[in-house]
């Protein structure tokens, strides 16, 4: 039997909200054979005092939500040979995981993955001429919602950075594969359907997301683009005045 942790954030301020992670537990256990394939799901949860998730491992993080920050939470309380890093708002189709596992017995190099999304690839006109595609674009071979790696990823890459808390988090993620020499690839016959940002949908306060956008992107531009320390620090200050200006 092969035993996947699965790692879900989720953030349950509403019914609505609630009712996607409870969605998306329902697509897993229903998507494979548990006499074949044994999920742990794990569900961290960034809304205090919400109740439990029948079926799952739950965690109530202290302190500020950073997405590396929880996933990394949630790596480390499994044990597992294959994780699975998902958002809440998926639905897993029948024999998803096969399909990776698949993927991952045919190429041992292979160390990472993302399955097709039925809404998302079609819309940016992705039709992929075999049922592997390796690379690392965002959104086409690397999506951020659901990535899929063998354990041993980690002895290599380390934690994921925790310094990246939303904003980029894929990009940082796809560019350090890159850096080892990583393989990642899109597995098509491997549907797991997003059903988009529902999460994000609730967050009204624009001035938040503005800030925390640029102020990722500078960081990310530091990071991998080579940028100046000095350049990072002075662009970072520049916008903290200009938006204490119109505060």
């Amino acid at each position: 039997m092969t035993e996947i942790d699965v790692v879900f954030l989720s953030a349950s301020r509403t019914p609505a909200m609630r009712s996607l992670t409870t969605g998306a537990l329902d697509s897993l256990a229903a998507s494979e054979d548990p006499a074949r394939i044994r999920f742990h799901p794990l569900v961290i949860e960034s809304v205090p005092g919400t109740a439990d998730y029948a079926g799952a491992t739950m965690l109530f993080p202290s302190g500020k939500f950073g997405y590396h920050r929880f996933m990394n939470l949630g790596i480390r309380a499994g044990h597992a040979p294959y994780v699975c890093l998902c958002n809440n708002d998926l639905v897993f189709h029948p024999g998803w995981a096969s399909e990776i596992l698949q993927a991952f017995e045919a190429d041992p190099a292979l160390m990472s993955a993302s399955p097709y999304c039925g809404y998302f690839h079609p819309s940016v006109h992705v039709a992929p001429p075999a049922d592997i595609l390796a690379g690392y674009e965002n959104g086409i071979h690397v999506t951020g919602w659901c990535l899929f790696v063998r354990r041993e990823i980690f002895n290599i890459i380390g934690e994921l950075d925790e310094r990246f808390v939303f904003w980029y988090c894929d990009d940082d993620y796809r560019f350090t594969l890159r850096q080892h020499g990583l393989k990642h690839a899109l597995v098509v016959r491997s549907k797991v359907d997003h059903l988009g940002s529902r999460t994000l949908a609730g967050e009204s306060d624009a001035r938040r997301k503005d800030s925390i956008t640029a102020r990722q992107k500078l960081f990310f531009q530091y990071k991998w683009e080579h940028r100046s320390r000095l350049l990072y620090w002075l662009k970072q200050l520049n916008y903290s005045l200009t938006h204490w200006r119109k505060s």
